[in-house]
């Protein structure tokens, strides 16, 4: 994978390089969430402000220019406006390229006109609301701490501010939501105007309040009453105006998120605070999930200590496909072996690799979950529907890069961002 773009008079152009910054800071914790959260208090805030400092200038930025930036949590909306603006100075230290997006993730609980203002002048100009739902039954059932008015006066504060871009988080297949009751929801953020939504089908991860409940049989999973869900807003938002362009994202033209893109394309990003992961310089890792490890870390030096590894072409190449098939662009093979196959021959894997790629590639076809279109392979509606269990099919197809890799893809297993 080339590491820099050239451009016509032979200059070398910075990398294009995406920020995670992983704000962990949550006053409870939601059914449904998995995610590395704690709850805050003025000496762990303090910790956490100085770390991200401490981490960032870690990093060798020189030759990148950050052209995204995701602030997500955890509640970044949590930190006080003083400390919002710590941590938006320590990023705006960095070589921000000039039209960079800058997302923050919002909890409408913590949406207040004060917040606003400076990341604002800051310079974001992307914001997502995670509404989940409006009706307040459904709010209760997932956890959430905010009303189905809070939601609705964050969304109106936000526009009212003038951010460039605006995100609604909605979930469905819920405990107790009917289709009518999914579709009243949509149609009622639609009204509102969002730019971009994201809609996200309930997934029961292990060591959560929803976990237990479906272990106990007090809800369970309905696959067939999913795919319902999943067709009807497909097509209630496409007749609304939203494109879809990944499996649970739509936007209004011009919207759509970047950071997500450059990530699904297996591009480069640097990540920031506990838990966050980094994939840059043909290595991936993470950091850990404790902010007191986390911090030892960064006093001794050290990032994304954990689950950490060189990346070979054939992994990368994996992921491509895994990811870039979730998006309706889907992925053009020819592409994918421009980008790739000078380091897969120098590996002598080209040859053996790309014969299981194309095995593999026929086997979906002929299930009908993949199509050929303009020379981009691409996801058929069925396909969409089943969209996680495409991507297990591509498990394993680096395998180990001194042997050749398995002749035999992963089980199709049940769909779920």
């Amino acid at each position: 994978m080339a590491t820099h773009e050239f451009i016509p008079n032979g200059v070398v152009a910075p990398r294009r390089t995406g920020l995670y910054v992983h704000v962990p800071f949550c006053s409870s914790t939601c059914d449904f969430c998995a995610f590395y959260q704690v709850r805050p208090d003025a000496g762990k805030i303090a910790q956490y402000l100085a770390g991200v400092e401490e981490e960032a200038a870690l990093v060798d930025w020189s030759g990148r220019a950050v052209e995204t930036v995701f602030w997500g949590g955890g509640t970044p909306g949590l930190l006080s406006p003083g400390q919002l603006e710590r941590l938006g100075t320590a990023v705006r230290r960095l070589p921000l390229a000039a039209a960079a997006e800058w997302t923050v993730e919002l909890a409408p609980a913590s949406v207040t006109p004060a917040r606003l203002r400076v990341l604002r002048d800051l310079g974001v100009n992307r914001v997502s609301i995670g509404v989940q739902s409006l009706r307040p039954d459904l709010l209760d059932g997932l956890g959430r701490q905010h009303t189905r008015e809070q939601a609705l006066q964050a969304y109106e504060r936000v526009r009212a501010v003038g951010f460039a871009s605006v995100n609604v988080d909605l979930m469905f297949a819920l405990p107790g939501q009917e289709e009518a009751d999914w579709l009243g929801d949509l149609d009622e953020v639609i009204a509102l105007g969002p730019d971009h939504l994201s809609t996200y089908c309930l997934t029961f991860e292990e060591d959560t309040a929803l976990w237990v409940r479906l272990a106990q049989g007090k809800v369970r999973l309905d696959p067939d009453r999913e795919a319902r869900l999943y067709e009807a807003t497909w097509a209630h938002l496409a007749a609304a105006g939203y494109a879809q362009y990944e499996v649970s994202n739509f936007a209004r033209p011009g919207h759509r998120c970047r950071h997500n893109l450059a990530t699904w394309e297996m591009g480069e990003w640097v990540g920031l605070g506990p838990a966050a992961a980094s994939q840059q310089d043909r290595w991936r890792g993470r950091n850990p999930a404790d902010l007191a490890r986390w911090a030892d870390d960064v006093r001794a030096g050290r990032r994304a200590s954990e689950e950490r590894e060189e990346l070979s072409a054939a992994q990368l190449l994996e992921d491509c496909l895994i990811f870039g098939l979730r998006m309706n662009a889907g992925v053009s093979l020819e592409g994918l072996q421009r980008r790739f196959e000078p380091e897969l021959a120098a590996e002598g894997r080209g040859d053996a690799l790309w014969r299981e790629v194309n095995s593999r590639l026929e086997r979906l076809e002929i299930e009908g979950l993949i199509g050929s279109d303009g020379g981009r392979l691409r996801l058929t509606d069925r396909g969409r529907l089943l969209a996680d269990a495409v991507g297990e099919e591509w498990l394993g197809l680096a395998g180990d890069p001194f042997q050749e890799p398995a002749s035999s893809a992963t089980a199709v297993g049940a769909d779920q961002p």
